[in-house]
């Protein structure tokens, strides 16, 4: 039976920060953005049952303060959800008064000892924001390779689920295939990839709210049930179901959360979620092959991602 891993990377837009925004402004479009951020997501999760991983990015505290980390930190943690580490490495260059500042973007393009470095700052910061330690990790952007992985392990982080085949090679750098969607050890920890869907013959798409239909999430969580896979990982943000701006809901993205969260819910004795904390027994090394493609899945979704850009994504 597959667990479900619902992650929702939760962080400060590095867009807003750039736009010259404040820390009140920037949590408001990139944590909490017109009524379906944080809060909301936490509150449709409880509502259906579900258990979910927040990845709380901790790097804006150099910046902005930790204060801003535990606005986002306490909220997971009073909703009975989990916190987990997420890192964007440009925080660690910005400057407040200076938005053209920062580090190098992509974990990545960073020496093993200077990623290992970053990691313990970064699990240092969230501690300091009232995080468990974090026994799971993901890499913004994806950007991690196996340095990365090797790096998690000397500081005790069992998992991470940066592996993402739909930006493989880069920056998700990790030396697996990008058709790789079963957990499997490397480098000392467990890798439990970004759940894909085969979009043409030879092309990955990931398991994301803004990337997929209900439809073919749909189609998605039948077919890991139905195949005996050994996890289905959805990606979503703390932004996602905003427009860019952060200033009105995206109605699509929102009702694919919606449609998502019941989904999960039907499906919760041979689908339950789960939380990384709660180290489920994972098969390991198995060959999961993601969803086949259906031109009529396709057709659906690109008109809804068409309605998305013209209109949601418009809306003041």
């Amino acid at each position: 039976m597959p667990h479900a891993f619902v992650t929702i990377d939760t962080e400060f837009a590095w867009r807003h920060h750039v736009a010259g925004w404040d820390a009140a402004a920037i949590h408001a479009r990139s944590v909490e953005p017109a009524g379906v951020g944080l809060s909301a997501q936490l509150a449709l999760l409880a509502r259906h049952g579900l258990k979910a991983t927040f990845f709380v990015d901790p790097m804006p505290a150099l910046v902005h303060g930790i204060d801003w980390v535990r606005r986002m930190v306490e909220p997971v943690l009073a909703a009975g959800q989990e916190v987990q580490l997420h890192l964007h490495a440009q925080w660690a260059g910005a400057c407040a008064h200076d938005r053209t500042r920062h580090a190098r973007f992509e974990l990545t393009e960073y020496s093993a000892v200077e990623q290992r470095a970053l990691l313990a700052r970064a699990a240092a910061l969230l501690a300091d924001a009232g995080a468990p330690p974090p026994v799971a990790f993901r890499a913004g952007s994806y950007g991690a390779n196996d340095d990365t992985l090797a790096a998690l392990a000397s500081l005790g982080i069992a998992y991470d689920s940066s592996h993402n085949g739909c930006h493989a090679p880069w920056p998700s750098a990790i030396g697996l295939p990008a058709a790789r969607i079963a957990p499997v050890v490397r480098r000392g920890v467990v890798e439990v990839p970004v759940t894909l869907v085969e979009d043409r013959p030879g092309q990955w798409r990931h398991m994301q709210v803004c990337a997929l239909s209900a439809a073919e999430m749909r189609a998605a969580l039948d077919h890991a049930v139905a195949a005996g896979h050994a996890a289905v990982t959805i990606v979503g943000h703390s932004f996602e179901l905003a427009n860019r701006a952060g200033t009105a809901p995206n109605r699509v993205h929102l009702r694919r959360f919606e449609a998502l969260c019941a989904m999960l819910a039907a499906r919760r004795d041979m689908l339950p979620t789960a939380h990384f904390a709660d180290r489920p027994a994972l098969p390991l090394g198995r060959d999961d092959r993601a969803l086949a493609p259906s031109a009529l899945r396709l057709r659906w979704r690109q008109a809804e991602q068409l309605w998305s850009t013209l209109v949601a994504e418009r809306v003041a």
